[in-house]
Parts: structure tokens; sequence; C-alpha cells
């Protein structure tokens, strides 16, 4: 006679390990889902302020007393779109791109060439665009993201087509629209 228990038992720790790590696997892909759509919600709130022209007339830079520049229109940009972030989304792995141009043909949405410092300790040393023109004309917002990825029983959905190092995906949102009229 068998002891059904006992294979029962021994059945569940063989299928176990495969089961948490589906379920985990599929959790790390719905967290990653969930970051872009609140990264692309992000861009769409971002493009709001930039063709209402909010951006244009309310970030103009600080400089200190003796006129140096302590925070560049893109620097106080990039500051009000981490504001409309999700919380769990850091700041520090985002960076924001914003070109414009007379018409569609003429902005730049090419996909910038990553690099990152000596450490690779994914700092990335681009500079980005800050151009959010003037009013009637085409605006690009463009917002990258880096997102940690988690690697489970070999399952990785890091990106593999772009040069990262680590286990890490961009995630990019891109909004494009003609800005308005408005004051300025």
């Amino acid at each position: 006679m068998r002891d059904e228990k006992a294979s029962t038992a021994m059945e569940f720790a063989i299928a176990a390990p495969f089961l948490i790590g589906i379920l985990m696997a599929t959790f790390e892909i719905i967290i990653l889902f969930l970051a872009q759509a609140a990264l692309e919600t992000t861009a769409e709130g971002a493009a709001r302020y930039v063709l209402t022209g909010q951006a244009q007339t309310n970030f103009t830079g600080v400089k200190d007393s003796n006129g140096k520049v302590i925070t560049t229109p893109q620097q106080q940009f990039a500051a009000y779109v981490c504001t409309q972030m999700s919380s769990f989304m850091s700041c520090n792995n985002l960076y924001v791109d914003v070109n414009s141009g007379s018409d569609y043909t003429t902005v730049d949405l090419s996909v910038p060439q990553f690099t990152f410092d000596a450490t690779n300790n994914y700092k990335v040393t681009n500079t980005f665009n800050y151009n959010p023109g003037t009013q009637g004309q085409i605006v690009a917002v463009r917002l990258f993201y880096i997102w940690s990825v988690t690697s489970i029983f070999g399952f990785n959905i890091a990106d593999s087509t772009l040069t990262l190092p680590g286990a890490h995906r961009i995630l990019i949102a891109t909004s494009v629209s003609k800005t308005e009229v408005y004051t300025s």
C-alpha cells in the first residue's frame, strides 16, 4: 500500500518552484506594464503643459545674484515632470527630451544612443534636448525611464537590443502635439 499523503507532498515539492517562478515572472511583467502606463500618462501631462504654453512662460531658468544660471529651463521642466510621475518611480531614472519643429517631418524622433559613465552605475551621460518651441509649432515630448528588472529562474525581460549594463529596460513614452496660441 502506498502513502498518498507522501506522494502528494512530493509532487507539490517538485511543482512548487515552477509555479512560484511563473507567478513571480507574471508579477514582474505586470509591474513593467504598469510602469509603462504610468510613464505614458506622465508624458501626456507634460506635453499638455508644453502645448498650452505654460512650460515656455513658466520655465525661464533661475540665476543667482551674479547672473550665473543655477537652474536651466530644462532642469525646471524635468523637475515638473518628476512631480507628475507615479510614486513608485524614481526621478533619478527619468530623462526628458523635448523637440520642436515647424511641421511633423522636422521634429527629431530618433532614439538616442544611451551611454553610461565608466563605473556602469547606470548614470546616463547623454545630453537631451529641451526646445519647447513657440506658438503653433509641433512639439514632441519624450520621456525615457531606466527600469531595473529582476531576473527570475533565467526568465529575463531586460532589454537585450540596447546596450544597457545589467538587467534593465528603457521605457519610452512619447507625446507629439501642436502648441496652442498662448500669451507670453
